[in-house]
């Protein structure tokens, strides 16, 4: 039988996911390119932890809490940066739910990669039930007396390229493949604070444009560097 000390020590645990996040090989290699290259593709099999290992990374940039054991990328200013999808549903399913929790249980919100003592504000999304526009995250150390904040924003790309400009971006976050000129239009909302955008796939339009694209530069500027679940560019 649980006890309730049992049931609040179980509760508290999954309201902080993100300290207790232990990459696998594949995925802490990921973390660690980022330190040097602002864009990054990881390309794997369903189910296996592509898009957690996002999820825990964009949580770490939103708060500004980043584990000891952490060599990847850091920002030490809040963060603006968004998370997309193939459609609106889609990003609420995938990059949403690992952010925050399920989408259709409410209660449970805050047992994502974000912890729920970070939660400032969510701002519900129009015409898709449980969907989010975007999350205010309290950043730097609890303790402090007069908090800034960061933002993710949700982003689909079946929206279209227009959607996607004007904003001034520290990370975007592509979960599964976008066509290349939303990538393109993406990658130049990063370019003014010298961000970073990540891309976490399932291959499965064979070489499509932005595979090419990966795949030359790493011959060009990255060999043998490449773990085969992994790409950098």
């Amino acid at each position: 039988m649980i006890t309730r000390l049992e049931e609040d020590d179980r509760l508290r645990d999954d309201q902080n996911r993100l300290r207790y996040y232990a990459p696998y090989a594949y995925q802490s290699l990921f973390h660690q390119k980022g330190a040097i290259h602002c864009e990054r593709l990881l390309r794997a099999a369903n189910q296996i932890g592509k898009t957690l290992a996002a999820g825990m990374e964009w949580a770490m940039h939103l708060t500004g809490d980043y584990p000891e054991w952490w060599t990847g990328k850091r920002f030490d200013e809040p963060v603006r940066m968004w998370a997309a999808g193939v459609t609106a549903e889609s990003t609420r399913d995938n990059p949403q739910r690992i952010l925050l929790g399920p989408p259709q249980q409410k209660e449970l919100w805050g047992t994502g990669a974000i912890p729920k003592a970070r939660l400032k504000d969510i701002a519900p999304a129009r015409g898709l039930s449980n969907a989010v526009d975007s999350i205010v995250v309290r950043w730097g150390s609890e303790g402090d007396k007069n908090p800034q904040h960061s933002v993710v924003s949700f982003k689909s790309y079946e929206r279209g390229r227009e959607k996607w400009q004007g904003e001034t971006l520290h990370g975007v976050w592509f979960d599964e493949e976008p066509p290349l000129e939303i990538y393109s239009e993406g990658k130049t909302r990063t370019n003014v604070l010298q961000g970073i955008v990540i891309v976490t796939l399932t291959p499965l339009q064979g070489m499509s444009d932005l595979l090419a694209l990966f795949e030359a530069e790493a011959e060009v500027d990255n060999p043998r560097q490449l773990d085969t679940a992994l790409q950098i560019l």
